[in-house]
């Protein structure tokens, strides 16, 4: 929006040119939010306690969970898609379809999470929609934006599985990659939501991931770097920077409020629409292996709710004490913060295999 007002202007002001680099927008989407979501943090969440929009939480979570986290408010997801979605709209080209197609994802899948949140307040529940539901709207959501963006994209290699450490191989999808690529947007959407159980845990490493991407999708969509790192170019995917650099700065504003202890969470509005967005990206940059390792730490999180209901139903015994498995180590008497640096560190460990893997193959 902004970005192409001040285009109209360089023959006048040739300063302006600046505006033309990638890079220089993405550390204004970056600033941009984050500045947003620091000014308008503070009197949200005063707006929210004073409404008593408060999370509800697990009744069979660990005690001491219970008592730390009532009475804080939720659904601060709002203040990173406000921050978000107004930076990427400022600084981000509104002509590329794959900045469209994010827009689309983060805001659906935001839209979707409040109407959880909301669900969950209005019956002061920790359940909401019911998950089967929840999963059935995401799949629509996701299968909507990806058919509109095969009518636009005519391009072949999205029906390509890359694999990193390999310079060549890859499996054709064919018409498959609609319903993997469903697969990866709603799963990463329902991994982050499983991992945001803690004060900070699933925003650094959101913040990571986002990180990451910001650099290969910038790498990706520049013909010489791609064509140096050997991995596929996809022109028009290096837009996808900037809204990387707005997650970040949306996500480090939102942190400020979110450290232990927190004064707010992000709620589903948050984790949905953050998740969905981080899958989205890693579709677009044909990087969907180097997402789960990049985001490993949802990975774990989401299976191990799968391997506990899974035991359960077949044997009638629960691996873990509490799945997630943040909750086992609850469980066990690790203090919370422990947890989350702990987790964090595990998360910048595989964020740097994952870049790694540009330049192994």
């Amino acid at each position: 929006m902004l970005y192409k007002i001040l285009l109209d202007y360089i023959e006048i002001f040739t300063f302006l040119n600046v505006f033309k680099y990638i890079t220089f927008r993405t550390g204004l989407a970056f600033f941009t939010s984050l500045l947003i979501a620091l000014l308008i943090g503070g009197p949200f969440i005063k707006l929210f306690s004073n409404r008593k929009i408060f999370n509800p939480i697990r009744e069979d979570g660990p005690s001491e969970h219970i008592v730390k986290k009532i009475g804080t408010p939720t659904m601060g997801g709002i203040i990173i898609l406000l921050a978000l979605i107004i930076s990427v709209l400022l600084w981000a080209d509104l002509t590329n379809i794959y900045i469209l197609f994010c827009l689309y994802i983060v805001s659906s899948f935001g839209f979707l999470g409040a109407y959880d949140d909301y669900k969950k307040i209005r019956n002061s529940s920790s359940s909401g929609i019911s998950s089967k539901l929840k999963i059935f709207v995401q799949i629509l959501l996701a299968a909507i934006g990806l058919l509109i963006l095969t009518v636009f994209v005519e391009y072949n290699e999205f029906k390509n599985l890359y694999f990193p450490f390999f310079k060549n191989f890859l499996i054709n999808l064919g018409w498959f990659f609609i319903p993997f690529s469903i697969f990866v947007i709603v799963g990463s959407s329902n991994a982050v939501n499983l991992t945001d159980g803690l004060d900070g845990l699933a925003t650094v490493p959101v913040i990571l991931v986002a990180g990451c991407f910001a650099f290969i999708s910038y790498v990706t969509g520049n013909i010489f770097f791609s064509e140096y790192l050997q991995i596929l170019y996809i022109e028009g995917t290096g837009e996808i920077s900037v809204f990387c650099g707005a997650i970040i700065g949306s996500c480090l504003g939102f942190l400020w409020f979110n450290a232990p202890p927190a004064k707010i969470f992000m709620g589903d509005t948050g984790s949905l629409s953050l998740g969905g967005s981080l899958g989205a990206v890693g579709i677009i940059t044909k990087h969907e292996i180097v997402l789960a390792i990049t985001g490993g730490l949802f990975v774990l999180e989401a299976v191990s709710v799968i391997v506990q209901v899974v035991s359960f139903k077949l044997t009638g015994k629960r691996i873990f004490r509490m799945a997630p498995i943040h909750h086992h180590f609850e469980k066990k008497g690790w203090p919370e913060s422990t947890i989350v640096i702990r987790f964090w560190i595990i998360s910048i460990i595989l964020a740097m295999i994952g870049l790694a893997t540009l330049k192994l193959r």
